[in-house]
């Protein structure tokens, strides 16, 4: 077997499997992910923003009318 290129030491390794795990965990963190969408939507299009806001704000008044609603009967 040849090889190419040589081996990373072990720092090089290191930093490498460091920047994977980084990558993963920011991919994976979702609190983290939906702080970067808001804060992209605020910058980029904040009328979107607010459109997501109110579409939220409907679907929970709507979900609460219900279950208020279910009570009563």
């Amino acid at each position: 077997m040849t090889v190419d290129k040589p081996l990373p030491t072990p720092a090089q390794a290191r930093e490498e499997l460091s920047a994977a795990l980084d990558a993963i965990e920011d991919k994976l963190n979702v609190p983290k992910q939906a702080k970067a969408t808001y804060e992209r939507l605020r910058e980029q299009n904040p009328g979107a923003l607010v459109a997501g806001a109110v579409g939220v704000a409907a679907a929970v008044g709507l979900g609460v009318f219900a279950v208020v609603r279910a009570l009563v009967k």
